[in-house]
């Protein structure tokens, strides 16, 4: 019996320190996206991609335009693959700037139908708008298959019992990491890995003929040249 192909967790963490509370928060969804896909038999591999580490390079390619060869195999392993957990500390009320500008070298179509699950920490829990007002339009434009669910971490999250009006971080990440593990796992029964090419915008030839029920659909063209008087 052949063992099923393992599909690859992608975490990109934009934390400046070390430890960092960043790194921690996507550390805990990467675990609790993996673990019920590995008790149901769908192996995942997990590559973390640490931006800090390439804070020189992605500085070095805004001026140049040329990416160093490691900046540009973290670009490759994100493009290809079957899912991306994105987190992010906040600055002034929005995205870091190393994760903005690491994500600044995606082309519009590159995450084309890539489940991402986004997240952010911060101080304090007035900064979580970032997730809806910044970070969800942004792979919106990269046209990803964002989860419903963000998560946000502010500094009172990690100790007490917080806000009780709201739900407690290990809820929220594990309804989060569920929504992506069910993205997840429809790609299980896919075979071989994701290539970027499956991100190239559909022919003009196939949308015009063909629509979502898979039936014929009669170009506009020939709509109005219907309409014409003979």
């Amino acid at each position: 019996m052949t063992s099923p192909t393992p599909r690859t967790l992608v975490v990109v963490t934009a934390g400046l320190s070390q430890p960092s509370s960043t790194r921690l928060l996507a550390d805990r969804l990467a675990e609790a996206t993996r673990r019920p896909l590995a008790d149901a038999g769908a192996p995942v591999e997990t590559r973390v991609v640490e931006l800090r580490d390439l804070a020189t390079d992605i500085a070095g390619n805004l001026v140049t335009g040329f990416p160093a060869p490691a900046l540009r195999e973290a670009v490759e392993t994100v493009e290809r693959a079957d899912a991306v957990i994105a987190v992010t500390p906040v600055f002034a009320a929005s995205y870091s700037g190393l994760f903005k500008s690491f994500f600044d070298l995606f082309e519009p179509t590159a995450l084309t139908g890539t489940p991402v699950l986004l997240a952010a920490t911060g101080g304090t829990a007035r900064h979580s708008l970032v997730l809806e007002h910044a970070m969800r339009p942004l792979f919106s434009y990269l046209r990803a298959a964002v989860v419903p669910t963000a998560v946000f971490a502010a500094a009172e999250d990690w100790g007490g019992d917080g806000d009780p009006l709201t739900d407690t971080l290990p809820t929220r990440i594990s309804r989060a990491a569920g929504e992506l593990a069910a993205l997840l796992s429809a790609r299980a029964g896919e075979t071989g890995p994701r290539a970027p090419s499956e991100a190239a915008e559909p022919s003009a030839e196939g949308t015009a003929e063909r629509g979502s029920s898979g039936l014929r659909v009669t170009p506009f063209a020939e709509q109005l040249a219907a309409l014409r008087p003979r």
